[in-house]
């Protein structure tokens, strides 16, 4: 039988993502159709990363007739984690042309798991809750087999009778390596290649973990949840050098939530890469305390490692005390440092706007950053996800708006102490704020390694003699 794949994140439909052009294949999706490849399914893929409307969906459902489309998101790219309103009608608007055609609809996203309802309204037969590979091969299985009874499958919410069903839940793969590798030969990677040109070079994205145990209680998790799995070293080397074999990758961004988390791993994974022949820059996500463990940064660093984004989120300690964020602000200060010592890219994600939130919090967070400077910065606000404690908090102020249309809309969608418009503007100041402080940082470099009473030693450094 034939299952044809695509997904609901269009980039022209997120213009600041546009803008940027640093796409990233959808990781999540290619896993899933891996897995029913390999149980004998044909499968397609049809990529809406560069799609301008979900009406392209339509000739691919006539092209490859298929008995199954399954709208898959990718779980590991956070901006899908944010449930953004344009993607959520375009996948509307797909699920209801393949049902128009025959097809069974099968939906898994964090925007599904968390409104499934609307899903099954617009003609899904089942939203996958969660991770879902294993369900959906069950669910893949019933179809075949000319099945409609799902009541045995876990992890679902269908209608049965014109009444929404929701199945039990199931457990979360634990031993990652008994997937099948990414079908990423269903990729066509040239418009990929083609986007990151004007940065000077390829970067593809990989995850070697599911999941994250720390209780941020902001942070939604709706695909992976607390729960933390690892791949091999061994399995993830292996596939990063696919990468560079078959798709000239030059950069990797390690999509994780939590990279390197489990002790010895990294350090293994290094041994793997040389092995190999391999050594390639790589970008991850991490925690401040996590980094100052042990040897972590000089291993991230002997692994290839160019990059950390520390979600630093404040630098109020009230304000993460509140975000049960389990780091304090010299943890972050400390972990900056140590990154700069071993030559490794700083960046923080940093977050406005959290219940309670005053000018002199506001103000520790611009003084961190400006003492720190980080080498690039993500700032936002806070944002309300269902699943969170956050949402519980805040969700009866949510009844106009509970998500954006797109990542760069930065709307306080509750009461807090300032106006959403307060926000917006903070958002522009600390940004422009931190551009000329790095500007200064920049012209105080070239002042110390230009000006006049420095040239000679300079010369001399440099072994280039007297002026």
């Amino acid at each position: 039988m034939k299952a044809l794949f695509t997904h609901s994140y269009f980039l022209r439909f997120d213009p600041k993502q546009w803008r940027q052009q640093t796409p990233y294949p959808p990781l999540g999706t290619i896993y899933a159709a891996s897995v029913l490849r390999t149980a004998g399914w044909e499968v397609a893929l049809h990529d809406v990363m560069f799609a301008h409307s979900a009406a392209e969906l339509a000739p691919e459902l006539a092209a490859h007739k298929p008995q199954l489309l399954v709208i898959y998101d990718d779980g590991f790219n956070y901006l899908t984690k944010m449930c953004l309103t344009n993607m959520r009608d375009a996948a509307l608007e797909m699920s209801k042309m393949a049902k128009a055609t025959g097809a069974k609809v099968v939906v898994c996203s964090s925007d599904s798991t968390d409104h499934y309802e609307k899903y099954l309204d617009a003609g899904a037969d089942a939203v996958i809750l969660g991770e879902g590979e294993a369900a959906l091969l069950e669910l893949a299985n019933c179809i075949e087999a000319g099945q409609s009874d799902f009541s045995k499958i876990l992890c679902l919410a269908y209608r049965e009778n014109g009444q929404t069903v929701l199945s039990g839940k199931r457990q979360v793969i634990k031993d990652l390596d008994s997937l099948p590798a990414p079908a990423w030969d269903l990729i066509t990677i040239a418009p990929y290649q083609d986007a990151w040109k004007k940065h000077g070079y390829f970067s593809i994205n990989m995850a070697t973990t599911r999941g994250c145990p720390y209780k941020c209680n902001w942070c939604a998790k709706p695909i992976y949840g607390n729960r933390y799995n690892s791949h091999s070293p061994a399995a993830k080397a292996e596939e990063l050098a696919y990468l560079v074999k078959h798709f000239g990758a030059q950069h990797i961004w390690f999509a994780d939530d939590i990279f390197g988390l489990k002790p010895g791993w990294v350090q293994e994974f290094s041994k793997e890469m040389k092995q190999r022949g391999i050594k390639i820059p790589f970008k991850i996500q991490s925690r401040a305390d996590l980094l100052l463990q042990s040897d972590t940064v000089a291993a991230l660093a002997e692994a290839g490692c160019n990059e950390v984004w520390i979600g630093a989120e404040s630098g109020s300690q009230k304000v993460l005390d509140a975000m049960d964020k389990g780091i304090t602000v010299a943890e972050i200060k400390q972990a900056r440092a140590m990154l700069k010592q071993h030559g490794i890219r700083a960046a923080f994600f940093l977050q406005f706007g959290y219940l309670g939130e005053t000018w002199a919090d506001i103000e520790a967070t611009i003084a961190m950053l400006l003492e720190t400077m980080p080498d690039d910065i993500g700032a936002s606000v806070s944002y309300p996800l269902p699943g969170t404690g956050f949402y519980e908090k805040v969700k009866s102020e949510l009844a106009t708006k509970s998500n954006w249309t797109d990542s760069d809309e930065l709307a306080l969608m509750f009461k807090n102490t300032y106006s959403p418009e307060f926000y917006k503007r903070l958002h522009r100041y600390v940004h422009k704020r931190y551009r000329l402080a790095q500007a200064r940082e920049r012209r105080s470099w070239k002042r110390l390694w230009f000006g006049p009473a420095t040239v000679v030693a300079r010369r001399r450094l440099m072994g280039l003699g007297e002026i």
